[in-house]
């Protein structure tokens, strides 16, 4: 009776979700739309859309609520009643590691093919390693968070009395198990919500006191916090086309106690001269618009409503933004590019345009392999105002 009461919610909202929203967006409003539904319910429900997306394309020929079970298997070490129901014979493997299932998923489907996953293969950058990249999907990513220097051990503590698995992977880097709650644990300021591979970018930047930088697209903060943490007696402007993100920027950089920093709206695909035209720096972070390919981790929904014509989109915004900005880099000084794209046409594609159409030098460039570490994957790339 259980599984059948859950399988018939999956259906339901599957039926009903359409891909124009972020899954972790739709399902509130739809669970706010049907109130019978218990928190039980809905647990059960976001486990069962979040794994069969999970998924991706592969056996996409049998039917959805056959693609859940295997799916939620190859995800979980616990059961759900629905595997449980239907697949009686799998109860006892479900602590198997997950290149076992993969066998056992193998041998009773022979159609299934690991590259199906991720349809979107040949898009890949080629120094990432396809099965392990993968496999990465059938696992949630872990939250991470960037702590203050000196208070990794104090929040640690903190984190272990709240029951907290928590671990520390450098001097300010922890991970924790995705959907921690941390407001009640940990002061604010004293942290920030960062991917692992994010963080990792900063080593990137290499900022001089009282140096002069951009953070073009700005949005909510994240790398300007990053820069500062790594110095934070420079001349800073950060920007971005949306207000609302920079309203959101303004209040993680009080809460981190930066209180000088220069802001403006700007749309980055005109002309700017104008406005920044008495603008030269010392350092120009661009974390570029980009299809965020090497997060869908987080957003496996993504695995199947994607439309891959959107590359070619990003690939033309990012190489007209970076155009637009280099103007105002100083000669010998970085422009340092970053996208969360998995896909080598936003990621050495574009260095490689920008190589042949500015003055610029690349000093290194590498793909971020997040999916090594339950992180997102990343690229960044260090080029040199000739």
């Amino acid at each position: 009776m259980k599984a059948t009461h859950q399988l018939r919610a999956f259906e339901l909202i599957a039926d009903a979700y359409d891909g124009k929203l972020p899954l972790h967006r739709f399902l509130p409003t739809y669970f706010k739309q049907n109130k019978q539904m218990g928190s039980a319910d809905r647990r059960w429900a976001t486990r069962h859309l979040y794994s069969f997306f999970r998924l991706g394309t592969a056996l996409k020929n049998l039917d959805s609520n056959e693609r859940l079970c295997i799916a939620d298997f190859l995800c979980h070490d616990t059961l759900s009643p629905i595997v449980a129901a239907f697949y009686p014979d799998w109860s006892d493997k479900i602590l198997l590691p997950l290149h076992r299932k993969i066998e056992l998923i193998t041998e009773r489907y022979p159609d299934f093919r690991f590259e199906d996953i991720y349809p979107f293969q040949s898009y890949l950058s080629e120094s990432i390693h396809k099965e392990t990249f993968n496999a990465s999907f059938f696992a949630q990513p872990d939250l991470f968070i960037r702590v203050m220097p000196g208070i990794k051990d104090e929040a640690l503590q903190q984190l272990s009395h709240a029951e907290i698995d928590a671990r520390a992977l450098t001097d300010t880097a922890l991970a924790l198990p995705n959907g921690t709650k941390l407001e009640s644990i940990l002061k604010d300021g004293t942290y920030q919500v960062q991917d692992l591979s994010s963080q990792f970018t900063g080593t990137y930047f290499k900022p001089q006191k009282w140096d002069k930088w951009w953070d073009a697209c700005a949005a909510s903060g994240g790398k300007s916090l990053l820069l500062n943490s790594l110095e934070s007696n420079i001349e800073l402007l950060v920007t971005d086309l949306r207000e609302s993100v920079l309203q959101n920027l303004d209040e993680r950089f009080r809460l981190a106690g930066i209180r000088k920093y220069h802001k403006k709206e700007l749309d980055l695909l005109k002309n700017n001269d104008q406005i920044l035209h008495h603008y030269q720096f010392d350092g120009i972070i661009l974390d570029a618009p980009c299809t965020g390919s090497g997060t869908w981790g987080r957003t496996p929904e993504m695995l199947t409503f994607f439309d891959e014509t959107k590359i070619e989109y990003f690939a033309s915004i990012q190489k007209a933004i970076a155009t637009n900005v280099c103007k105002y880099l100083k000669p010998g000084k970085p422009l340092i590019y970053i996208t969360c794209s998995a896909f080598a046409q936003e990621n050495e594609q574009v260095v490689v345009h920008l190589l042949q159409h500015l003055p610029l030098t690349l000093e290194k460039m590498e793909v971020v392999k997040g999916y090594e570490h339950r992180a997102d994957t990343m690229f960044v790339a260090r080029l040199i105002m000739n």
